[in-house]
């Protein structure tokens, strides 16, 4: 008796994939803004500085690591996507581009944004003060701006999803 494994079509490998992907840019997503419309306004009224400075620093070394595996999540289910069904349309493109920069501002954050403030505060830097406190003033607004930019890029890509509809890329 022979056993028959069954393979998913393209298209369902295609959905399967676009669901993964569309699940990690909204964990993504919604981290973002839970740790910047919520948590860190609240962590910053309520804890004493320089303690709520410090908080904030892990959470978001920590949620840059998130970030991080959910890009890396999306981008494989993308290529996989990709391999079976290549992007023929504008918006399918557009989709991807969005996706790509949102990635790259989630690598700068990482790589380069979140360890400069948390060694800025490590050396006891406080906003606004002194020439620390001014270098940790600049690297936090072009911290703000790199977030609230991802969250656009972010926002995009997850609606030229729903956009787009089930017959941009069939397989």
């Amino acid at each position: 008796m022979k056993s028959s494994v069954s393979v998913p079509s393209g298209s369902v490998l295609v959905r399967v994939a676009t669901g993964v992907s569309t699940l990690a840019a909204a964990v993504w997503l919604g981290g973002i803004l839970v740790l910047g419309a919520i948590v860190a306004p609240i962590v910053f009224h309520e804890v004493p500085a320089p303690t709520s400075a410090d908080a904030m620093t892990h959470v978001f070394l920590r949620f840059d690591k998130l970030a991080l595996v959910a890009l890396l999540v999306a981008a494989v289910a993308e290529a996989v996507a990709g391999r079976v069904a290549p992007p023929r349309s504008a918006v399918e493109t557009v989709r991807l581009v969005c996706g790509a920069l949102a990635g790259v501002l989630a690598v700068v954050q990482a790589s380069w944004l979140s360890p400069a403030i948390a060694d800025l505060h490590a050396q006891g830097a406080i906003r606004g003060l002194g020439a620390l406190g001014e270098a940790l003033e600049v690297m936090h607004k072009r911290s703000e701006l790199c977030g609230k930019t991802e969250v656009l890029f972010l926002v995009g890509f997850l609606a030229l999803t729903a956009f787009r509809g089930s017959s941009s890329r069939p397989a």
